[in-house]
């Protein structure tokens, strides 16, 4: 589940749980009069539950088309109509039955321009107290209070029909921003990884570009010179096949990731990268270079390390540690992105990784560390063999 579903998750729970409160407010509406010794009025009980049970349904089909930013005309207008019947067939008691009425407008407000959800609020909250001094009139044990009722049911229901949308027009805001933060993220992530492809281009024309441009002249050089003179074309061919090795070597070194000392680089593009992504870098690195053997590898370890945390991973930092004596050259890439699948293999990188590292004779390792964390660490003995 990612990061937009579990949030989208948990405000349809937010959003769902008032409905509980309505089934206790109108379990205790009738259970309470049989406490007293008298019947259970199933005459009032059985609609009411039958209404409350329909009005659950729609309510919650609402909290899942609001979690979606729709918003559901049809069942708003349903589970209103709902809501007053519940309501009046009860005796539109505000912590009883009449809640319903409170329930509806938490969830009928929101998604609507402030202006309606104001409307909605105070005509809930006049149809409320309508119900309630009505059936008061009509039957006045109803209500929860004797003398006090008309202040009870106006502070009660306008209570609700404030606080209720003003916090779920709130908690649906912050889904919002939740949702709009992490495309965010995403596009500066997508922005980053192009730059980077940018730049390899970039480094790939600078690197063979120009020896593709010489072999071409020296080639069509070659064949004016073939008839007239077969031995100044023999050598501008030998150049040629000079350039074509050099420019061979050149590109395995660019598309493997193994250009001559370009840790740095590589150090400054994953920084780059990893902020771009919303995910805090930190480097400890030593102050002198790396030995030239061993700063390409390290170079390719930190570019596959942050691949995996950008495609891998939830992290939200990364430690990249790189620090040498006479005998010992360590790499280590922590980040607190491991879940219960980083430490499975996912694809030829990291093994391709240990290879290049064995190559040299060091360790490589690479996996949860048992805290939340993951840890690739690599690390070689100097000087180098050979």
């Amino acid at each position: 589940m990612d990061t937009i579903e579990r949030a989208r998750r948990k405000t349809w729970w937010i959003l769902a749980s008032i409905v509980a409160v309505l089934w206790v407010f109108v379990g205790a509406g009738v259970v309470l009069p049989t406490l007293g010794g008298g019947p259970l009025p199933w005459v009032r009980a059985v609609p009411v539950l039958i209404l409350t049970a329909c009005f659950t349904r729609y309510y919650l089909r609402i909290c899942a088309a609001l979690t979606e930013f729709r918003y559901p005309v049809r069942d708003v207008v349903v589970a209103g109509v709902i809501a007053a019947g519940v309501a009046a067939a009860g005796g539109a008691d505000p912590m009883s039955y009449g809640f319903a009425l409170s329930v509806w407008v938490a969830v009928a407000s929101v998604q609507v321009p402030a202006r309606i959800a104001v409307l909605m609020a105070a005509g809930t909250f006049a149809a409320g107290v309508a119900l309630a001094w009505a059936n008061h009139l009509i039957q006045p044990g109803l209500l929860m209070t004797g003398e006090w009722s008309l202040l009870y049911v106006t502070a009660a229901y306008g209570l609700f029909c404030v606080s209720f949308p003003l916090t779920n027009r709130i908690w649906m805001s912050m889904l919002s921003l939740t949702i709009k933060a992490h495309e965010g993220k995403e596009a500066h992530t997508r922005l980053a990884l192009a730059e980077e492809r940018l730049r390899f281009s970039r480094d790939l024309h600078d690197l063979v570009g120009h020896r593709l441009s010489a072999i071409a002249v020296k080639t069509g050089l070659a064949v004016r010179l073939a008839e007239k003179d077969a031995a100044a074309a023999k050598a501008q061919m030998t150049e040629v096949n000079e350039l074509t090795r050099k420019a061979l070597r050149e590109l395995r070194q660019a598309v493997r990731g193994y250009r001559e000392l370009d840790l740095t680089a590589e150090l400054n593009s994953v920084k780059e990268v990893l902020e771009a992504a919303g995910i805090e870098c930190r480097f400890h690195l030593p102050y002198r270079d790396l030995p030239h053997g061993v700063a390409p590898v390290f170079a390719y370890a930190v570019r596959e390390a942050v691949t995996n945390v950008l495609k891998h991973s939830t992290a939200t930092y990364c430690d990249i540690l790189v620090r040498f004596t006479d005998g010992e050259a360590e790499l280590r890439v922590r980040n607190d992105g491991a879940g219960p699948e980083t430490g499975q293999d996912r694809g030829s990188g990291l093994l391709g990784l240990r290879e290049r590292v064995a190559a040299l004779g060091g360790e490589f390792t690479a996996g949860p560390d048992g805290d939340g964390e993951f840890l690739l660490t690599a690390v070689v003995s100097l000087p180098l063999r050979g």
